[in-house]
């Protein structure tokens, strides 16, 4: 039978009680700041890089850049409606070469702190456009000091700037753009994938996602940005996700254009 206290005795010989709690809690804090100091000397403490005003400097200037967006989708718009046929995601790439469509500010914090809550050993990004929302996931991978961040980009012009704004993010290296049809340069990715965000041309959400669902660590999060304002060309993807069988957990979020969060359990 257990004697009074002996659940709190270690087996090197701690103090029991109540007051041998509170020794051994003191002792292991004393290690952790000799760890954290070690060959450094200073306290190791969680970083915030988007505090970082070189950072912010960076992404004030890709988002002023980004606001002239609009008439460069107008014309890929009036283009499809003149097409005989439906344009590829070639062509449609090619036509919008100079837009950056970025993510949201709020939804680059959101992305942001999903990524440094669930810590993912692999982030994958499907749209990785100019690297703004790249650099809203690398940053917190880095902050995190594990992980890395793998994304696609069908155009090479803007896979080229996306790593070059990552390089003067200071970021470069823990994100990789693999140029090209995503479809043909994810299979194989290394996982586990605990964290998925979706933005690139619509019809390809479900197909990305179901390539990437055997490499997704359980309790993997699916960020699909753009579901409110694009909600018709994504109904096969709502209705896939939303279905229980399906296995996600589904939250909705207002944020720019509306997002889709889900979780697979």
């Amino acid at each position: 039978m257990t004697q009074p206290g002996a659940a709190f005795a270690g087996a090197a010989g701690h103090p029991r009680g109540a007051s041998g709690v509170v020794a051994r809690i003191r002792a292991a804090g004393r290690r952790w700041l000799w760890w954290a100091r070690a060959g450094r000397g200073t306290l190791v403490r969680m970083g915030n890089s988007l505090a970082d005003p070189g950072l912010r400097a960076l992404l004030d200037r890709l988002y002023a850049a980004a606001a002239g967006d609009e008439p460069v989708i107008a014309r890929m718009v009036e283009h499809e409606r003149a097409a005989p046929a439906p344009l590829t995601s070639q062509e449609r790439t090619e036509l919008m070469e100079s837009a950056y469509l970025p993510v949201e500010p709020e939804s680059g914090e959101l992305l942001y702190s999903l990524v440094r809550a669930s810590r993912p050993a692999t982030v994958v990004e499907f749209g990785t456009s100019f690297g703004i929302s790249t650099i809203y996931l690398a940053a917190a991978v880095r902050d995190n000091g594990s992980g890395r961040v793998v994304g696609t980009e069908l155009s090479p012009v803007k896979a080229s700037q996306a790593r070059a704004n990552l390089d003067e993010a200071g970021l470069g290296g823990v994100a990789e753009i693999l140029e090209g049809d995503a479809l043909d340069r994810l299979p194989g990715v290394p996982g586990p994938v605990g964290l998925v965000l979706l933005d690139g041309w619509k019809d390809l959400y479900l197909p990305v996602l179901r390539l990437l669902e055997p490499a997704m660590a359980a309790g993997a999060l699916i960020f699909a940005d753009d579901t409110g304002r694009f909600a018709d060309q994504l109904a096969g993807y709502l209705a896939y996700v939303r279905d229980p069988a399906s296995g996600y957990v589904n939250v909705q979020f207002p944020a720019g254009d509306g997002a889709e969060l889900s979780c697979r359990c």
